[in-house]
């Protein structure tokens, strides 16, 4: 352990104040977007681990946050290894269809639309190549058994291709799609830190907790946790590259224990400029290619938004996007009539949904009934009686009158919160 390991402690509003004025940040996210983690939205394999911890100069937690938002990281190529672990009902595949459709795929789509495609990382451990020079060229290769799904931004051209079915996706990148970067989910480790830190508050504690060791490179880790008792959020550690300030790996564990919800991070890096040929691409013989506008209404409409718009991903200099609104703030488009209670990590979103909760195991009967009550906890209180369906991170009570209490809290916290309410 290096011998200094910083005891500063930030609050996010020192937070803001060191960020102020320094909102103009290079802009590096690799292009993953993962699908219900914010959607938000990874301990990782032995691939990632930490080979010594490298002596480096003191530094506050305020000094590495500046080096952050200063990182100008423009070009790279790597490995990245990224895993979630939601604790998701099984629910023998039914769960992937359901994510897919969400995300605009479907029977008449292409297994290539990466709207669809990229749904995968929402679960499991998944290895990814990934190429970088500027705003203009990013490559993302998502590599599985015997097969590969590669995706391309090359100017104006977005292209994604399927080794395993041979079908190849190819839309282009919308100029007005820049306006919707506010609305992207975060992708890999800078992604993910800017939003730790953005949801940050007066609740938070941020400090220097040593140093790292990740994808041969010297880091900082930055520790970032709640005050409060009662979030379902244990703690938050990104390793940030004592060079260039590029967060590596970004860790987010559970305050009830167990394994990382959360993982994503480099096994390898390199800053150099990669090959110009590593962003050609020209469809295969034979191989059946879809047009964005030929995909259908909802099929991957977001795919020609490309990496920097439509995926959550903006390389190069230019202003920061923002990516979750702070915990006071209303949090974005949602129900009809949806506020926000509490503060920091213990905020809790509500609304009513204006139907009758739901429904009893007891009315579909056998084995049907069986599966829809071991869906969720049956509670009560004060509120009167509802069902609490969880997950390692996110909880969500629906009372059996149509009110929707959902957060990073506890159970008993959202049964607080709804007896509070009545």
């Amino acid at each position: 352990m290096a011998p200094y390991a910083s005891d500063d402690n930030t609050t996010a509003g020192e937070v803001d104040e060191q960020r102020s004025g320094r909102r103009k940040a290079a802009r590096y996210v690799v292009p993953v977007t993962v699908m219900g983690v914010a959607a938000a939205t990874i301990g990782l394999v032995p691939a990632l681990a930490d080979s010594g911890d490298p002596d480096l100069p003191k530094i506050t937690a305020q000094q590495l946050i500046e080096k952050i938002a200063k990182s100008d990281v423009e070009q790279l190529s790597g490995t990245v290894k990224i895993s979630t672990d939601l604790g998701l009902p099984n629910l023998g595949g039914l769960e992937s269809s359901l994510m897919s459709g969400a995300a605009g795929g479907g029977e008449d789509g292409s297994s290539a639309d990466p709207t669809a495609k990229l749904t995968e990382l929402a679960s499991g451990t998944h290895t990814l190549r990934v190429a970088a020079d500027g705003p203009e060229k990013q490559k993302l290769s998502l590599l599985e058994n015997a097969a590969e799904y590669s995706l391309i931004h090359n100017g104006k051209d977005v292209w994604g291709y399927d080794s395993k079915s041979n079908e190849v996706y190819h839309g282009t990148v919308s100029q007005s799609a820049k306006d919707d970067r506010a609305q992207q989910p975060p992708a890999l480790p800078k992604d993910f830190a800017e939003e730790a830190l953005k949801a940050a508050d007066d609740t938070t504690s941020v400090t220097v907790d040593g140093t790292a060791q990740v994808a041969g490179r010297d880091a900082y880790k930055l520790l970032i946790k709640p005050k409060q008792s009662g979030s379902t959020v244990g703690a938050i550690t990104v390793a940030v590259d004592s060079e260039t300030g590029l967060p590596l790996k970004f860790t987010l564990t559970p305050a009830g224990g167990g394994s990382a919800v959360v993982d994503a991070g480099f096994t390898q890096v390199s800053f150099a400029e990669p090959a110009a040929s590593t962003f050609d691409f020209t469809p295969p013989k034979g191989a059946k290619v879809t047009e964005e506008k030929d995909a259908g209404e909802n099929s991957g409409k977001d795919a020609g938004k490309g990496f920097g718009e439509g995926l959550g991903m903006d390389f190069g200099k230019g202003e920061a996007r923002e990516h979750a609104p702070k915990s006071k703030e209303a949090p974005g488009k949602g129900p009809e009539g949806m506020k926000t209670i509490g503060e920091g990590w213990n905020s809790i979103a509500v609304f009513d949904t204006g139907g009758q909760g739901m429904p009893s195991g007891e009315g579909a009967g056998g084995d049907l009934g069986g599966f829809v009550d071991s869906l969720g906890d049956k509670v009560t209180g004060k509120f009167g009686s509802g069902t609490v369906f969880s997950t390692r991170l996110v909880n969500a009570l629906m009372t059996d009158d149509g009110k929707v209490y959902v957060g990073m809290v506890t159970k008993d916290a959202l049964v607080k919160a709804a007896d509070a309410a009545k």
